[in-house]
C-alpha cells in the first residue's frame, strides 16, 4: 500500500526553481533515503513533506490523505533535525514530554510514552540530566526520542548524524537501523553521505539539481546505475571513468581504444545494437574494488602514484593514459611509486555509458 506519495512536486523561491518536478511513492514501513550533493534540494523536499515549506506545484499525500496544503501539526509527522534543538534548561524527560504537554495529553500517558521511548533508545538512566551533561550521541538519541513519543505516521530525519564524529556516526547509524526494525515505521532520511544511504535504506532517491536521477534499492543503484552521476555518487571510493573511442562494432561486441587499456584496446560484449557507431565516445566505468592486481590477462596497464595502507586492504592511486584510476586491493602489496601494474577486471563489472553519461549497459 502506498503510504507517502509525491506527484510532480515543485518548489520555487521567486523565479528560482529549487525542486523541479519530483515524483515518488513509499510503502508503509519503508525506509527511504534522499541522497545527493549539497544544494540538490533534498532537505527542501523533506521540509515540504513536513509542511515547513510550501508546495509551489504538485500534490503530496500521506496515508491516502492529500496534505499538500495541510498545516504541519495536522500531518502526523515528526522531524529530527541536524541540530538537536533541545531546551537547555529542561531535563531529558521534560524535553521529550514537552510536545505531548502542548497537546494536553494526560500526564500518565505522557510518562508512559516517555519511558517507553527511553527504553527503546536505552537512555533510561539519562532522564534527569540536562542536555549540557550529555554527549553528542546521547543528545541525538533524546531528539529521536522526542519524535518517538508522538507516535507519528512518518519519521523525517534531516542529516541527523552530521554533527557527530566518525565513531558515533557509525554507532548511531546502527541504532537508527534497529529503531526502524523495532518500530516498523515509515522513515524518510536525508543525507549527503552515500555510506549512510547504502546501509540504512530500503530504497534510495538520488537527487541532483532538484531532479530525481534514479530511484532504487542500494543494490540496484550500485549494480545498475542509470548514469555516470549515480555511478560516481554511489560507492566509495567513486567509480573510475575512462573516455574511450569506439574503433569497431561487431554484432554483440564493441572494440574500444584508450591509452590505459592493455595493448591500447579493449573488446567488450555489448547489447547496444544501433545505439553506438564507430568513432563514438564511450565512457567506460570500473569500480575500484572490482579491479585486481597481477592479472594474467590484464585489461589496464597503469603506473602507481601513491598507495595508502588501510590495514586489511590497500588503496592504490594510479595513472593510465594520463587519467587517474583508483584501486582497492586486499592485503598490503609491496609496491613503490612508479611501478607498472597489470590490472584485470571481470567483464561483468565493466560499465558502459554514452558521451552524455547515460548507461548503455550495466553489470549483472
Amino acid at each position: 500500500m502506498t503510504f507517502l506519495q509525491l506527484n510532480n512536486i515543485q518548489k520555487k523561491f521567486g523565479e528560482m526553481s529549487v525542486i523541479k518536478g519530483v515524483s515518488f511513492s513509499a510503502q508503509k514501513g519503508e525506509f527511504v533515503v534522499f541522497v545527493g550533493p549539497s544544494g540538490c534540494g533534498k532537505s527542501t523536499l523533506l521540509r515540504m513533506i513536513a509542511g515547513l515549506e510550501d508546495v509551489s506545484d504538485g500534490t503530496l499525500s500521506i496515508d491516502g490523505k492529500d496534505v499538500t496544503y495541510e498545516e504541519p501539526a495536522k500531518r502526523e509527522v515528526s522531524m529530527v533535525f541536524q541540530s538537536y534543538a533541545l531546551y537547555p534548561h529542561m531535563s531529558v524527560f521534560e524535553n521529550m514530554a514537552f510536545g505531548l504537554r502542548m497537546i494536553k495529553l494526560p500526564e500518565d500517558q505522557i510518562k508512559a510514552r516517555v519511558l517507553e521511548a527511553a527504553r527503546i533508545l536505552q537512555i533510561e538512566a539519562l532522564l534527569e540530566r540536562k542536555p549540557k551533561a550529555l554527549s553528542g550521541g546521547q543528545r541525538q538519541r533524546v531528539a529521536i526520542g522526542r519524535s518517538i513519543v508522538r507516535n507519528p505516521k512518518i519519521f523525517l530525519f534531516d542529516e541527523p548524524l552530521s554533527n557527530l564524529d566518525a565513531e558515533l556516526r557509525t554507532q548511531m547509524r546502527v541504532e537508527i537501523a534497529k529503531l526502524h526494525r523495532n518500530l516498523g515505521a515509515t522513515m524518510v532520511y536525508v543525507t549527503h553521505d552515500q555510506v549512510e544511504a547504502m546501509t540504512l535504506a530500503d530504497r534510495i532517491v538520488v537527487l541532483r539539481g532538484g531532479l530525481v536521477e534514479q530511484i532504487g534499492t542500494p543494490t540496484e543503484l550500485y549494480d545498475r546505475p542509470a548514469n555516470t552521476f549515480v555511478a560516481g555518487f554511489i560507492g566509495s571510493p567513486k567509480m573510475n571513468f575512462l573516455a574511450a573511442t569506439v574503433d569497431g562494432v561487431d554484432g554483440g561486441s564493441l572494440k574500444l581504444s584508450h591509452p590505459a587499456f592493455a595493448g591500447g584496446s579493449l573488446t567488450v560484449a555489448s547489447d547496444t545494437a544501433g545505439r553506438v557507431k564507430t568513432g563514438d565516445t564511450i565512457i567506460v566505468g570500473m569500480r575500484p574494488e572490482h579491479l585486481t592486481l597481477d592479472a594474467a590477462n590484464p585489461v589496464l596497464t597503469l603506473a602507481l602514484d601513491i598507495s595508502e595502507n588501510l590495514g586489511g586492504s590497500t588503496q592504490l592511486y594510479t595513472t593510465g593514459g594520463g587519467e587517474p584510476v583508483t584501486l582497492v586491493v586486499p592485503g598490503r602489496p609491496s609496491l613503490n611509486s612508479g611501478d607498472g601494474l597489470n590490472v584485470g577486471i571481470d567483464a561483468s563489472h565493466i560499465y558502459l555509458f554514452d558521451a552524455a553519461g547515460q548507461a548503455l549497459r550495466a553489470s549483472h
